[in-house]
């Protein structure tokens, strides 16, 4: 199991020769330059080479024509004990997540976790564990923004305080525990988001013991930052409530790969007709009973860009800024003083599509030559996609 403690310093690195820049921003979602200047983990430059500061770095990556974008963010996981999941008894799930461009996850519960305590003393302390635990412990140099407690029944406004003045930024999944009355969920949503910290409102059918239906009049009550998993999670709520929650509610519209196909589909479509598809983000809301996907943004990316009939790199800004920028992240774009978390990728041996944009939009997965994250090498051409026709080398440096 790989680990990375902290961040570590990168150094100067130069990476060179892009051919295709995905900058993220579903505003202008391909830059038009062919070089990234990273500093100690930043971005400190994105242009062409010739008017850039190529000088002293101590990493040269020559990108061989491929195409650079920012590395993927899965906003709906639910992790449990370092890169260790009971659900499907697997090791090294989130390194080999990381082998499919993605950089970092956002929990929506660590509610595998055997055992989890459901009085208020212990999700507290569950969840300032989890949040202290990932902070300090990066499975293939994954950023996992953990400690999401499951709200119950009973909890007062002081335990939000507390949770946040702990470093509590997040709380899982609205619904999975006893307060599941729109209500109820609608104030301690508010005494969250007063103190900072963000929700997620389970959104479907019951997906666990213990859980329950939430439909379209409770999330439009509860008002949840993110609707999770609106696609179902297995289960859906029906088309038109989707599209009904799409057009209702000003929060963000998560889809997600264990849930229902053909929902999302029309869920990114109805973002799209009301000319909102910043709203959009993506998860795998694993692990989970579909078990774990360490390519399943790639595939909601592939599934929504060819069947959905949108610009594939506008979906991959689904899975990188839009998220960023709803979970108010330093990463997700390319852009000066971002961080400089990156997945090369190159078309698919034999793809039938002449470009890696095209060969998404036919429902190919591309093929991910390397994996960056904070401006240091964590993969090579990685193990889970399909071989890349070309892939990115490390022409000087340590990396």
């Amino acid at each position: 199991m790989a680990e990375v403690a902290t961040a570590g310093k990168s150094g100067k690195v130069v990476i060179q020769n892009i051919g295709l820049l995905l900058s993220g921003d579903i505003d202008q979602p391909i830059l038009q330059a062919d070089t990234i200047v990273v500093q100690d983990g930043l971005i400190a430059a994105v242009g062409r080479y010739k008017d850039c500061d190529v000088e002293g770095a101590t990493t040269v990556i020559d990108a061989r024509q491929t195409c650079v974008a920012p590395g993927l963010i899965d906003s709906h996981v639910h992790p449990v004990a370092g890169d260790w999941t009971p659900r499907q008894s697997q090791l090294n799930w989130i390194e080999s997540s990381m082998n499919g461009g993605v950089t970092t996850m956002i929990s929506a519960g660590e509610v595998h976790y055997p055992g989890r305590p459901k009085d208020i003393v212990g999700l507290k302390a569950l969840a300032i564990t989890a949040q202290r635990a990932f902070d300090a412990f990066r499975p293939g140099g994954v950023k996992v923004l953990a400690g999401a407690p499951v709200i119950e029944k009973g909890m007062v406004e002081s335990d939000f305080k507390e949770l946040a003045e702990a470093g509590v930024g997040l709380l899982g999944e609205v619904g999975l525990g006893s307060v599941k009355a729109g209500y109820e969920a609608k104030e301690m949503v508010a005494w969250a988001r007063k103190y900072g910290i963000q929700s997620t409102i389970h959104t479907g059918g019951p997906s666990i013991p213990g859980s329950g239906l939430i439909d379209k009049d409770v999330v439009l009550e509860a008002d949840a930052d993110i609707i999770g998993h609106i696609n179902g999670g297995h289960t859906s709520l029906p088309e038109a409530h989707v599209c009904e929650l799409c057009e209702k509610s000003t929060r963000g519209i998560e889809i997600v790969h264990n849930g229902n196909e053909r929902v999302a589909i029309a869920a990114a479509k109805a973002a799209l007709e009301l000319k909102c598809p910043h709203r959009v983000i993506l998860g795998t809301d694993g692990p989970a009973g579909s078990g774990v996907q360490p390519l399943g943004i790639l595939r909601m990316i592939a599934m929504l860009s060819s069947l959905a009939n949108i610009p594939a790199e506008l979906v991959f800004c689904f899975a990188t800024g839009n998220t960023a920028r709803m979970r108010k992240l330093n990463c997700g774009l390319i852009d000066k003083g971002y961080a400089a978390d990156f997945v090369f990728m190159d078309r698919a041996q034999h793809t039938a599509g002449r470009t890696l944009l095209e060969s998404v939009q036919l429902g190919d997965l591309p093929g991910v030559g390397m994996v960056m994250i904070d401006g240091i090498v964590r993969c090579g051409r990685s193990r889970n996609t399909p071989p890349a026709t070309e892939v990115p080398v490390v022409v000087s440096g340590a990396h």
